[in-house]
């Protein structure tokens, strides 16, 4: 009988080292599932805020991290910038540096919705196509074009996507709860990955390169039987 393997995913949808680790970490799954074929692998979305008192209507997101992050200074930007890059291109992805931030708080209430009425793949699609469109075609992260595109990349249903987004207060009560959950939890910055275990639970803080998300997810399989 096969083994699922529960995993938990803190994030926000503009923290580009969120978009890292969750590749990684696919890696990870795909490895250890090809080695453990009964073995399933189930992630559950949980949300954090990075910036939570940004305006919806956002700003420059080069400048935003420029001040927030580096003081101003454009050495100190340009240094990160090429790290990331570096780092994006090993794991497939484009960062780019244009657009807007702005507040997330309805691309989780978008994230929780789903994950709750369709399930663990929806939702990983939906993460995918929100990192893909903030981080690599500098689109802004929860506006209502943003998270209808990412309904359509996950194959939900345009008039039920619609009616959903177009109500602000519907899950938002619920998604706040959980952002204060997560701050309770001791949760204080992300990518936060939990690998649920029989015996013991493995917790993985920033992120972490592929072999370390593969022996937490080995060790919990071998703690299974």
């Amino acid at each position: 009988m096969g083994y699922d393997v529960q995993i938990s995913f803190t994030l926000d949808t503009i923290c580009p080292w969120t978009y890292l680790a969750k590749r990684r970490l696919s890696k990870a799954i795909s490895t250890v599932q090809a080695d453990n074929p009964s073995a399933t692998f189930t992630t559950k979305y949980l949300p954090y805020q990075l910036y939570p008192s940004a305006p919806q209507a956002g700003e420059d997101k080069y400048e935003w991290y420029s001040k927030s992050r580096y003081g101003g200074s454009e050495e100190r930007m340009k240094m990160y910038t090429t790290l990331m890059s570096a780092y994006g291109v090993a794991e497939g992805i484009d960062y780019k540096f244009g657009g807007l931030v702005a507040n997330t708080l309805h691309a989780h209430r978008f994230i929780q919705h789903y994950q709750e009425e369709k399930g663990a793949r929806v939702a990983d699609r939906i993460v995918d196509s929100l990192y893909r469109q903030y981080f690599e075609e500098e689109k802004h992260p929860s506006s209502p074009e943003t998270l209808m595109q990412a309904a359509r990349d996950a194959g939900i249903e345009e008039a039920d996507a619609k009616k959903f987004i177009g109500d602000e207060d519907d899950g938002m009560m619920d998604v706040k709860m959980l952002i204060r959950e997560q701050a309770g939890n001791g949760v204080d910055s992300v990518p936060y990955v939990i690998v649920e275990g029989k015996r013991r639970d493995f917790t993985l803080e920033g992120a972490k390169e592929v072999v370390e998300y593969e022996k937490a997810l080995r060790q919990v399989i071998k703690e299974s039987g």
